[in-house]
């Protein structure tokens, strides 16, 4: 059993990288560094709470995993591969590419695991669209749109939504997509962006639209705040066929709601919110939604560290990630197309 420390028991904590612990053979959920022990004594009673100083001394876990606000992220996880652990990084992995870079040089230095939490690889909707793209159901996919709006009109006040290091939509949700659009299409040749704040009062961004060019194909990729009605997840237009799908994956809502990873059913989606298949011929076809399960990012995990195999997610994917945003930002400010 390879014994895993988890610091910071906010949403990602909670939702994801505990129950996901506790969900996957080889690991065992030893500790949780947090200041809510009530909270994690009802759900794991045998889980101790600790410090991330204490957490990070203790000889015993071999495993850590950052879940706390992104600012802290690099030095965590420095800290943790200094002593000896492995570590896995929420997104985003870094708030710098240089950081990440860091991050990266440092693993391979100690021979240890640095691996980038991007769970959405297995969203049953992205597992759907990658099977779709990989089958040439759709021919040649000349433009792809991948969304994720919500409406939340008002600022709050946390630390997502604050002027520091790491805050934003781009840093909170960019990720996820700009990942998922490595995995469908891979690396492109240039990119253009649209960051913004659109809420009054707003003090990180809140809205972005970022694409990739792929010689002629374009992938669009955007998020926002201000949607009452969302547009669909994903989009995808093909010399054969379009698709498009609504809604987002069931596993964070029915955890939150008390589920665990493990019950059957988790990750199946209702049967409204699966895509339709519309053919050049006029005909068409509702998609089942393949089921997710995060918990295949975990088994990675302990795969990797028990038989030295490849991370589930490098740091070498989540820092291309990086840069891909880093740039948006400049191409927005600039108003320019710039190469990667």
């Amino acid at each position: 059993m390879i014994r895993t420390g988890i610091i910071g028991y906010g949403l990602g904590g909670m939702a994801f990288h505990a129950p996901l612990v506790d969900a996957v053979p080889g690991l065992e959920l030893a500790a949780i560094a947090t200041s809510r022990a009530d909270a994690v004594h009802a759900r794991y009673p045998l889980a101790a709470v600790t410090t991330p100083e204490a957490l990070l001394a203790d000889p015993g876990i071999q495993l850590v995993v950052v879940s706390t606000p992104n600012d802290t992220h690099v030095p965590l996880a420095r800290a943790a591969l200094e002593a000896g652990k492995h570590v896995v990084v929420d997104k985003p992995f870094a708030t710098s590419i240089a950081d990440g870079e860091g991050l990266i040089a440092l693993a391979k230095e100690k021979g240890l695991l640095a691996a980038a939490f991007h769970n959405r690889r297995w969203d049953g909707d992205f597992l759907t669209v990658r099977e779709l793209v990989e089958s040439g159901a759709l021919g040649d996919i000349l433009l792809a749109e991948l969304r994720w709006d919500r409406f939340r009109p008002e600022v709050a006040d946390v630390w997502k939504e604050s002027p520091e290091a790491g805050a934003g939509i781009l840093a909170d949700l960019g990720p996820h997509l700009i990942d998922q659009a490595l995995q469908l299409f891979g690396t492109p040749e240039a990119i253009s962006g649209d960051v913004a704040v659109q809420r009054p009062g707003g003090r990180a961004d809140d809205y972005f639209e970022i694409t990739l060019f792929y010689g002629p194909r374009r992938v669009v990729l955007s998020a926002g705040r201000m949607f009452v009605t969302p547009r669909p997840r994903f989009w995808l237009h093909g010399s054969a066929a379009d698709f498009v799908k609504h809604g987002l994956d069931p596993q964070e809502v029915r955890v939150k709601e008390g589920a665990r990873y493990s019950d059957p059913g988790v990750g199946d989606e209702e049967t409204q919110f699966h895509g339709l298949l519309t053919r050049a011929d006029g005909s068409s076809e509702v998609v089942p939604t393949e089921t997710g399960d995060y918990r295949g990012f975990y088994a990675g995990v302990a795969r990797a560290i028990a038989e030295g195999t490849p991370p589930p997610v490098s740091g070498a994917d989540a820092v291309l990630g990086l840069r891909i945003a880093e740039l948006a930002r400049e191409s927005s400010k600039t108003g320019r197309r710039l190469p990667l």
